[in-house]
């Protein structure tokens, strides 16, 4: 009878062979547009060796809505509405930047007053902008809590924004030659209410993540840009100072009131997610100090020029007199409106991620101008914070894990109306 041998078990499963016992396969991922941490409008396209980062590449442009081109189809006070939706978390400092420039052109400057009302206003949006960046970059790691928190501290700073201008988010709180009204009976007070709630809520978080040990193990060490690449990228804002570079364009050159209180730059030292974190922590104290200073001193008079061919009339005026009629009707009237001399000018201001800058040209437009004045802008050109800093995204991620992509594309608070015009 003829017997048959088993297998043994071991050579059932096994084989010999002369390949290395790992191979390794780089992978290409494409973490966005879909992804929700990508916020629909950026594309990285990861390549990976298992979870690595071996290299990325960015792709922006699903949001592009033409803001800058739009702009010279208005008048100089119509661009404000657009100017709202750059970065639509902090638009007041965009609409300071945007006036403040057409206002060189004019070779005007606004009453003290208003340049009060301006710097309080452009603070409490900073903080609006940190609370938010803060509030997202930690929902998208898990820390639902802390999200919830930041949006309870950001809406009491937006029922200022609403009581002041009557809207929240999209505010045009400023005109060109000043401010469109004075602050309303018991402002103040509601704003040193809000900031006192504010700090509760700084101090809430604080004691959520600061000395989380998954959250600081998440973020540290991770994201790194040092100073010198921060610099080379164009790096401004937060971002700049985590990395050591004591730059703000409220310090090195002034504007508003800022050289009118008492604050300090804050900045870091490792350039990582943390101290982008920590600084972020900080300025939201600086800012509220700011704030609480300035109410103190502030003067009294007008908040606005009182030439009527560049500011609008109050409403009272408007609708109680013929000649506030005229006026209003004068300057809104397709054609006329306020009359801005040829030139060029730049104005840059402190946005929430850094240097905000506004480069607007006014030129006669032929057969519409005869006085040698515009009344739309010729060009209006935005230097935005935030497209440098998506463009070091590549460099900060990688030799990261994939994983960190999250938290550090969320520690640079990418704004897509500001980044992709």
């Amino acid at each position: 009878m003829e017997t048959k041998t088993k297998t043994p078990p071991e050579e059932q499963f096994f084989f010999t062979t002369d390949e290395p016992e790992f191979k390794t396969k780089e992978m290409l991922l494409n973490m966005g547009p879909s992804h929700p941490a990508m916020h629909g409008i950026v594309k990285i396209a990861v390549k990976l060796q298992g979870e690595l980062v071996m290299d990325a590449d960015i792709e922006i442009g699903y949001l592009h809505r033409a803001m800058e081109k739009t702009c010279e189809d208005c008048t100089w006070n119509q661009a404000t509405i657009y100017t709202d939706r750059l970065n639509y978390v902090s638009p007041i400092i965009n609409n300071v930047g945007y006036v403040m420039a057409v206002e060189k052109l004019l070779g005007i400057e606004i009453p003290p007053r208003g340049q009060y009302l301006r710097t309080i206003l452009s603070e409490l949006s900073r903080i609006a902008d940190h609370m938010t960046c803060i509030g997202a970059a930690a929902m998208e790691m898990g820390a639902m809590t802390v999200f919830l928190y930041a949006m309870k501290g950001r809406e009491f700073l937006y029922e200022l924004f609403e009581d002041y201008c009557g809207a929240r988010v999209t505010t045009n709180a400023t005109r060109v030659g000043g401010m469109p009204a004075d602050l309303p009976d018991g402002w103040i007070d509601k704003m040193h209410r809000a900031l006192k709630e504010e700090r509760k809520i700084i101090k809430e978080i604080d004691g959520l993540l600061t000395c989380n040990r998954i959250f600081y193990d998440r973020i540290k060490g991770v994201g790194v840009m040092k100073a010198d690449d921060a610099i080379s990228y164009g790096f401004t804002g937060p971002c700049l100072r985590a990395a050591g570079v004591e730059y703000d364009v409220r310090k090195n050159f002034p504007y508003l009131v800022y050289d009118q209180a008492d604050w300090s730059i804050v900045v870091g030292t490792e350039g990582d997610n943390f101290d982008r974190y920590l600084v972020r922590m900080e300025e939201m104290e600086q800012s509220a100090r700011i704030c609480e200073q300035l109410v103190k001193k502030i003067p009294d008079g007008p908040h606005s020029v009182s030439d009527k061919h560049i500011m609008l009339p109050d409403k009272e005026n408007t609708y109680g007199n013929i000649e506030g009629l005229m006026n209003h009707f004068k300057l809104i009237m397709h054609g006329h409106g306020i009359r801005v001399p040829s030139g060029e000018a730049y104005q840059a201001v402190e946005g929430g991620n850094g240097e905000l800058g506004f480069y607007v040209v006014s030129h006669p437009i032929e057969g519409e101008e005869e006085d040698g004045c515009a009344s739309r802008p010729w060009r209006v050109r935005v230097r935005p914070p935030c497209l440098h800093l998506v463009a070091g995204i590549p460099h900060m991620i990688k030799g990261d894990m994939v994983a960190d992509v999250i938290p550090s594309f969320g520690s640079i608070n990418m704004i897509g109306g500001e980044l992709d015009r």
